[in-house]
């Protein structure tokens, strides 16, 4: 088996988590930090790991690097620039924080795709409106190269922040949905806590020590 490249791993922990009221990243999971079900979840694939946090003392009690956000006021975005400028390693997959069902698997395939890329990004099956149809691309469950840091950068000065603002300047790589599939067939991945409802799903899930979901749970948004 060829080895793979070295891969960078960042998960943003900055958010403001609005939504939730509290540190979504601490909340327990388990008896464990929600974060904490994403670091093991991501470590296999990992050359190095780090947090984009602004609460470094917070997080210090993971014993991972913790890197202040670069840009606190510009979202996503401004994590994400962060986790690219840190990262030691050429490509650095960034993760948010409050998604618990991380897949290791689809990580490892994601890993091992060959890097003829600056982005390499999930995509969800599209979405049919009256605009036409819509696709869902996952970006806080990507890798990035080093290459974006100047569409970012102009990016930002601009003050657009929406992440794929950048991405008709860069290199992109799209992961179909049905490559997704087979390592993660009910999309769990990319379920995000982002309410008190979401987090209690995800409580009762691991309290029920299903830590991966059941077939037919939906993937966004409230699953009651």
């Amino acid at each position: 088996m060829t080895a793979l490249e070295p891969l960078s791993v960042a998960i943003l922990a900055g958010g403001q988590s609005r939504r939730m009221g509290r540190d979504k990243a601490l909340l327990d999971v388990a008896g464990r930090a929600l974060i904490e079900h994403v670091i093991e979840r991501a470590r296999p694939v990992a050359s190095e790991m780090m947090l984009i946090a602004s609460d470094r003392p917070a997080y210090a009690r993971f014993g991972l690097r913790v890197v202040p956000d670069r840009c606190p006021q510009s979202g996503a975005l401004g994590g994400i620039y962060t986790a690219i400028a840190e990262a030691e390693h050429p490509h650095c997959l960034v993760l948010a924080c409050d998604m618990p069902f991380v897949n290791t698997d689809l990580l490892r395939y994601m890993a091992a795709v060959p890097r003829d890329y600056d982005v390499l990004v999930p995509s969800l099956a599209a979405e049919r409106s009256t605009q036409g149809e819509r696709e869902t691309l996952e970006t806080l469950h990507a890798i990035y190269g080093k290459s974006c840091l100047p569409a970012i950068e102009r990016q930002l000065q601009e003050g657009i922040l929406k992440v794929i603002g950048f991405f008709s300047q860069v290199r992109v790589k799209r992961i179909p949905e049905e490559e997704i599939r087979q390592y993660d067939p009910n999309l769990l991945s990319f379920y995000n806590a982002n309410t008190p409802e979401e987090y209690e799903w995800v409580r009762r899930r691991y309290a029920a020590g299903d830590g991966r979901g059941e077939a037919g749970d939906p993937v966004g948004g409230s699953p009651e």
